[in-house]
């Protein structure tokens, strides 16, 4: 259990017990450094900051401390190939080999770019895992996943797409936009219209800033017994057991995994894990999916009407056949469910192992943001981030 520590930032009224549940995160969950943010109808609500800035470290956490959100990534990078479907320049159903020839050996001719997003492609793993210095080489990872063959008939059924999904995702859209890398259509149409504290590739200049304070050291995401025990179900911790499950094979793609605090790893633009954010850029980026952001209104929202009831609606559903547990997902974004339970049933975001949240509501006007350098073993619903979700909901008044 961690020491009291100083929380700093502000909450609206009516909004303390979001305060209140970030606090005890550190008291009684076992948090070392983190923030949280939270937008309703376009306005922050929510802007909390506590503990160190680097796990091992005592350098206290400021406002803009920006950590490596992991899986979190993968909600950002699927809001591209959406707005691209938006914009007309990518069908969502046409097969992935119309855009990427090389992508139809194997069998692969029937996988369509929808599966990409939902996690029915069949290709959660690499026979042959890459090392990390060949992960962090662009064209490494999809030579890899284009010359893979399916473990599942592609469509049939659904499976987290743990690494792969970022090599999948980025080189279409690098098809589809000439050569444009996911990370840099994110910083020039998401991320510097909007202001947003949030990376996919790391800019030297904010490595150079994080050796000061900007961004933080977080800790390997299999800890050693520091936090809460949790208690996975017998079929979840056979499946991380067993050598060869998909579960082990998806995570273990890359093998080892790389160092999250190397300045390499964190340049590179991995849209599946290594995205860089603030507690404030991850709720920001989601509240501009669904409207406006402090009264902007050179930059509207990002997804029309239409663009959010693709992102939200359910595209698979049940057994995950890695996670090994009940999932649900739309196109690129986790939905509520026991795996990830958000504010509500029209929710739509995602976690990233070991506690990053971020995510959305339409009904309620509001998105969340959270990030951590203290990781845990989960993969979906973190505890902490949790806490978090449920405080949101006693201060909307809809807890009952």
């Amino acid at each position: 259990m961690s020491a009291d520590v100083d929380v700093h930032g502000t909450v609206a009224e009516g909004f303390e017990p979001v305060r209140d549940a970030f606090a005890r995160n550190f008291t009684a969950l076992g948090d070392r450094g983190a923030a949280v943010a939270v937008y309703r109808d376009g306005r922050k609500v929510v802007d909390l900051w506590g503990g160190t800035r680097d796990v091992d470290g005592t350098e206290p956490w400021r406002r803009g401390t920006a950590q490596v959100v992991r899986s979190a990534t993968k909600g950002v990078a699927a809001a591209v190939p959406l707005l691209l479907h938006q914009r007309g320049e990518l069908d969502l159903a046409a097969p992935v080999a119309e855009y990427w020839p090389e992508f139809k050996a194997h069998g692969k001719e029937r996988v369509l770019v929808r599966h990409v997003l939902n996690h029915r492609a069949g290709l959660p793993v690499l026979d042959r895992p890459l090392t990390p210095q060949e992960a962090l080489d662009p064209l490494r990872g999809p030579e890899a996943v284009a010359a893979q063959a399916p473990v599942w008939e592609p469509g049939t059924d659904h499976g987290y797409h743990a690494l792969t999904y970022g090599w999948l995702l980025d080189e279409l859209v690098r098809r589809v936009t000439g050569g444009r890398s996911t990370g840099e259509w994110i910083a020039d149409e998401i991320a510097r219209p909007l202001g947003l504290d949030l990376w996919l590739g790391l800019p030297a200049a904010e490595e150079a800033a994080g050796r000061t304070g900007r961004v933080g050291r977080v800790e390997d995401p299999e800890p050693s017994g520091t936090g809460p025990r949790l208690r996975p179900k017998r079929a979840v911790t056979e499946a991380y057991a067993d050598p060869d499950s998909l579960t082990r094979r998806a995570f273990a793609a890359i093998t080892p995994f790389p160092d999250q605090n190397d300045p390499a790893y964190r340049a590179a633009a991995l849209p599946a894990t290594n995205g860089i954010a603030t507690a404030d850029g991850l709720a920001r980026f989601y509240a501009s999916l669904i409207g406006g952001v402090d009264g902007v209104t050179r930059h509207p929202r990002l997804f029309d009407p239409a663009t959010t009831a693709r992102a939200r609606a359910e595209e698979s559903s049940g057994p995950d056949r890695v996670l090994a547990v009940g999932t649900r997902f739309g196109l690129g974004y986790m939905l509520h469910g026991s795996a990830s339970p958000f504010l509500s049933p029209g929710s739509f975001g995602h976690p990233g192992r070991g506690g990053a949240l971020g995510f959305a509501d339409p009904e309620a006007g509001v998105a969340l943001g959270y990030v951590t350098n203290g990781f845990r073993k989960t993969v979906t619903a973190d505890p902490r981030a949790q806490a978090l979700v449920r405080a949101v909901r006693t201060s909307l008044g809809t807890d009952g």
